[in-house]
C-alpha cells in the first residue's frame, strides 16, 4: 500500500466546528460592542489560531493589541464552555476513519487550535478510533503551516512523510502538506472552496470523506 498513515486537521475536515466557534466570537465581539459575524465570514477567519481569528473578526478600527487580547480572552472563555453544544463529526467521517483503521492505517490529528481543546474535542467526539498521535498549537512547536509539527508526527509514527495522506480543508493545510512533503488531499466540505486549494497545491479534491478511501 503506498500510503501507511493518514494525518487530519479537525476543525472543518473531521468536525463541524463552525457555529460554535462563531456563537463564542459573537460573544467576544459583543462584549466590546462590536458587530457579529456570519458564519461564512468565521469560516475564512478560522483555521490559523485564535490570535488571528480574534484580528480578523475585529473590525479593522478594533485591531489594536488590547482589544485584540480582550477577544481572545473572551473566545477562549467562551468556547471552553460551549465547544460542543453544536460540534459534530462531518457525515461521512466515521465511515472514512473505519476505512483506514481496516485498511490498518495510522491516524493522526494536528490543528492549530489549543493542545488542550484538541485533545479533549477527539477524545469526546472522535473516541471511538484509535489516533496515535494527536497535536494542537503548543508554545515549543511553530504552528501551520510550518511543517515541524507534521514532521514531528511522521517521525512519532516510525513513516516517511511520502507515505501520509494529509486531509485538510484550507490553504494553510495544504502548504503545510507540500512543506513536509506529504501527499494533500483537500475537504471540500470544509470551510474553504476548490479555487483556494488547488490554488495553494492541493494534488487531489474530494466532495465527500468516503472518497478518501478509493485514493488507496
Amino acid at each position: 500500500m503506498k500510503y501507511h498513515a493518514a494525518l487530519f486537521d479537525l476543525d472543518g475536515t473531521l468536525l463541524d466546528t463552525i457555529e460554535d466557534l462563531r456563537d463564542s466570537m459573537n460573544w467576544a465581539l459583543e462584549r466590546q460592542g462590536c458587530p457579529p459575524r456570519t458564519v461564512e465570514e468565521c469560516k475564512r477567519f478560522v483555521g490559523d489560531g485564535v490570535e488571528n481569528y480574534a484580528r480578523r473578526a475585529l473590525p479593522a478600527e478594533h485591531r489594536d493589541p488590547d482589544a485584540i487580547a480582550r477577544c481572545m480572552a473572551d473566545v477562549r472563555a467562551d468556547y471552553a464552555a460551549r465547544w460542543r453544544r453544536k460540534t459534530r463529526p462531518y457525515d461521512g467521517i466515521p465511515q472514512l476513519l473505519d476505512g483506514l483503521t481496516r485498511r490498518g492505517l495510522k491516524l493522526a490529528v494536528l490543528s492549530n487550535k489549543p493542545d488542550d481543546f484538541t485533545r479533549l474535542m477527539v477524545a469526546e467526539l472522535l473516541g471511538r478510533w484509535r489516533f496515535d498521535e494527536v497535536r494542537g498549537a503548543r508554545d515549543d512547536v511553530p504552528q501551520k503551516p510550518d511543517p515541524a509539527a507534521a514532521l514531528r508526527i511522521a517521525e512519532a509514527l516510525a513513516v516517511p512523510p511520502a507515505r501520509f495522506l494529509y486531509v485538510g480543508d484550507t490553504n494553510t493545510d495544504m502548504r503545510t502538506a507540500n512543506a513536509a512533503g506529504m501527499f494533500a488531499v483537500g475537504a471540500l466540505w470544509g470551510f474553504r472552496d476548490a479555487p483556494e486549494l488547488t490554488a495553494h497545491g492541493a494534488h487531489v479534491l474530494v466532495q465527500r470523506p468516503p472518497e478518501i478511501l478509493e485514493l488507496l
